[in-house]
């Protein structure tokens, strides 16, 4: 008698594999469906949140194999249209995995994103991106820019905790060293 494969769980194991592959030999640490940006090691988080190619690289490759396009080597050769949705993504991410740096340095309090599986990020970014953009993170109580950001708009305050990420990227260096 043959054997008698579970097809949604098939298509999860394959989901996982082409979405975290090549993190998984990057990164020599375990990603499933379900992996949150809380549950990412400083290191890890620390690698993704400083810009440059290697971030770019890792971003491109999860999200590539999440939606199912060419292993990201090959991003050069997509349309203008495919490209430009995955960049998108990549900024959504990264903004996310900063806010997590953020988060952990105790200079913002939660953000909207912050329980949701990477996966799902990549999937529903559309979605994603909307309510995020309504609900940016708050800077906490604590930290020394606080005052000064109570007079700006929304939309200024989430750029000014962007604004953050060089000083916050130090700080959390020196923090997992």
């Amino acid at each position: 008698m043959g054997k008698v494969v579970d097809l949604n769980a098939y298509k999860t194991h394959v989901m996982e594999q082409r979405a975290f592959g090549t993190w998984r030999r990057r990164f020599k640490a375990p990603f499933n469906l379900s992996t949150k940006l809380t549950d990412l090691s400083d290191g890890i988080l620390l690698q993704l949140a400083t810009p440059g190619d290697e971030s770019t690289a890792a971003f491109y490759e999860l999200i590539m194999g999440a939606i199912g396009l060419a292993p990201s080597q090959l991003f050069q050769s997509l349309d203008s249209e495919k490209k430009m949705a995955i960049v998108d993504i990549h900024l959504f991410l990264a903004d996310q995995v900063r806010f997590e740096m953020l988060y952990r340095l105790g200079w913002i309090h939660g953000f909207h994103c912050q329980k949701r599986p990477i996966l799902e990020m990549v999937i529903s970014y559309q979605r994603f991106k909307k309510s995020c953009r309504r609900t940016p993170p708050e800077l906490s109580v604590s930290h020394p820019g606080y005052a000064g950001l109570q007079n700006l708009i929304p939309r200024d305050r989430a750029a000014y905790i962007r604004r953050l990420l060089p000083e916050a990227l130090d700080a959390f260096k020196k923090k997992i060293s």
